[in-house]
């Protein structure tokens, strides 16, 4: 039997979590139907195409709408927020504590000027680059060090017209492209949850 009074002065045992099987995907958009189909809104129209194929169903939840998606032993909530854009981070924000999603469990769906039409990367975190919804979520979580998966728009818009381009439609040369785009953008949230961002940056980031 243990000594009591040497006992105190051991180092107690560590315990270790096990990692947590749940996700936040979270497409950035705008709600409203002059909204619908807008380069802005393809963080919406990633989970949208993802719950079409696997037969989910949205229900309008605090602050946005909630899907469950099961997958190799994960739960991935998708939540397409209802704030619009420039609130985006108090309905990232609420759900993460309210399921208590760890931070490396999150991955925020986000159109991005700087990458050419159609490119999709992800990244551990980084700026926001003047997006507002990102700005949102930097600004609510106090740091910018979440995931985010950055799906290419491109820059090509005149001079001034950066606001008309991201609220507008796909060109038709683009929209031929965008479904394969898209189903690249949804095995990358598949594999981001179940292998881990670095796995998933080595193996898609260069496609």
């Amino acid at each position: 039997m243990a000594n009591p009074w040497f006992s105190k002065y051991l180092s107690p045992k560590k315990t270790h979590r096990a990692p947590s099987m749940k996700f936040l995907i979270v497409g950035l958009g705008n709600i409203g139907s002059e909204y619908v189909s807008t380069r802005h809104n393809i963080g919406f129209d990633i989970l949208s195409h993802l719950s079409h194929q696997e037969e989910l169903t949205f229900e309008e939840r605090r602050l946005g709408a909630l899907a469950t998606y099961k997958h190799k032993g994960r739960t991935l909530l998708l939540l397409k927020p209802n704030t619009f854009m420039n609130l985006s981070g108090k309905a990232v924000h609420y759900w993460m504590q309210a399921e208590k999603i760890p931070l490396e469990n999150i991955l925020i769906l986000v159109d991005d000027l700087a990458l050419p039409f159609g490119k999709i990367q992800i990244r551990p975190k980084g700026g926001d680059a003047g997006h507002n919804g990102l700005k949102s979520i930097h600004e609510t979580l106090g740091h910018s060090n979440y995931a985010r998966l950055r799906f290419g728009l491109s820059d090509n818009f005149p001079r001034g017209r950066q606001v008309d381009y991201v609220l507008g439609k796909w060109e038709p040369d683009e929209k031929e492209q965008l479904p394969e785009r898209i189903n690249m953008a949804i095995n990358m949230i598949k594999s981001f949850a179940t292998q881990g961002l670095s796995l998933t940056m080595t193996q898609y980031n260069n496609q």
